[in-house]
């Protein structure tokens, strides 16, 4: 990559930072116009309950409604962990953190969430294209206890169900 390419890359990095920045301060302000402005007028949204939402108008419309009744007066605490693109307009972001009430200090316990935002450029500017949200919750592995019962109890059942259909 010549240097003129890196300088490109850094101002494409900065604006994408900056797009997830306004988002971040719209949240804070509860203002569902300006969050939803950030995002394609096509996008897809999928919240950390499974919730699909297709369009800027149906991301306005249930943030809307959320910083009106129980996300009233919340912020985002967290960070960006990593910002790769995959092509000149084309960018994946991941980001760590949380939706944190008034009266709370911090991200409470449990409450982490992975983000991951795909921002496409066009006509020169950076909008959201998609984004899902999910709750940092590894499954217990082998290496646990309750992991170890689970994987017990799996294997029985499987084991049953291949021994009385005669295969896998």
């Amino acid at each position: 990559m010549t240097g003129q390419d890196m300088r490109i890359r850094t101002e494409a990095e900065q604006q994408i930072r900056e797009v997830l920045n306004r988002a971040t301060v719209a949240w804070a302000d509860n203002d569902a116009a300006a969050y939803a402005a950030e995002f394609a007028d096509d996008s897809d949204y999928v919240a950390f309950d499974g919730t699909h939402l297709r369009g800027r108008a149906a991301n306005r419309a249930l943030h809307a409604g959320l910083f009106d009744g129980p996300l009233y007066g919340t912020r985002i605490e967290g960070e960006i962990e990593s910002i790769r693109f995959l092509g000149e307009d084309v960018a994946v972001a991941h980001m760590t953190g949380s939706v944190v009430f008034a009266w709370q200090a911090g991200i409470p316990r449990g409450r982490l969430s992975r983000n991951t935002w795909v921002l496409h450029r066009a006509g020169g500017e950076w909008k959201i294209a998609a984004f899902h949200n999910s709750r940092v919750r590894p499954a217990p592995g082998n290496d646990s206890p309750l992991g170890r019962v689970f994987a017990r109890y799996v294997r029985r059942r499987t084991d049953r169900v291949r021994a009385s259909t005669g295969g896998n």
